[in-house]
């Protein structure tokens, strides 16, 4: 169980969506918008942020954690193709509208903010018996940040090996694993009382 929280923990952070928001300036400026447009757009990703993350409040109770887990995995893995190609296709020289490439930033931020952002918190406070909660959850949180860490400084080393392309992949491969992650090891919690949770996952 504890593996399970550290996993949820650590693939909240290493599926990448916090480089876009550390990154913003660079990330934008990559894909050839202007200054004022750059900023422009990091105002967009904080709206979408925050707008989307209402959406998981009312979600979160009708959909279920795990399906909201798998959406958000899923998307990601597909939304970052889409960034790399774009970027790969820029470099090459062909033309890719900045709409779209926005549009794939936003639409990343939405799928992150309704389902990995807010869920993982509600799972790893759900999933770990009375017994052992307080130190499990202090256990898993510590090993979110520490994943933030690594994730927000590696990311300008990995960007500068691979290019934007390649580390956008490396995310949707990240993406890919988790979503098999969750597919494999994650019991839906909704509606379940602590102990049936706790059975369900002893079972497991």
């Amino acid at each position: 169980v504890l593996g399970l929280g550290i996993g949820l923990a650590v693939f909240q952070q290493w599926c990448g969506i916090n480089v876009i928001f550390n990154y913003a300036g660079e990330i934008f400026s990559q894909a050839g918008f202007n200054l004022n447009d750059t900023l422009t757009n990091i105002v967009l990703t904080g709206l979408v942020n925050v707008g989307f993350t209402f959406v998981a409040l009312f979600t979160v109770d009708r959909l279920g954690r795990k399906p909201l887990m798998l959406f958000g995995a899923a998307a990601l893995t597909l939304i970052y193709i889409g960034i790399g190609w774009a970027y790969h296709a820029k470099a090459l020289g062909g033309h890719v509208p900045n709409a779209l490439f926005l549009g794939l930033v936003l639409a990343a931020i939405a799928s992150y903010s309704m389902s990995l952002a807010p869920v993982t918190w509600v799972l790893i406070a759900e999933i770990f018996p009375n017994r052992i909660r307080g130190t499990a959850m202090s256990v898993a949180v510590g090993a979110l940040w520490t994943a933030c860490f690594l994730l927000t400084y590696t990311f300008p080393i990995f960007n500068a090996l691979l290019g934007p392309p390649g580390i956008f992949w490396v995310y949707s491969g990240v993406c890919l694993v988790g979503f098999v992650f969750i597919l494999a090891r994650l019991p839906e919690t909704k509606g379940k009382s602590l102990e049936q949770i706790e059975r369900e996952l002893i079972k497991s």
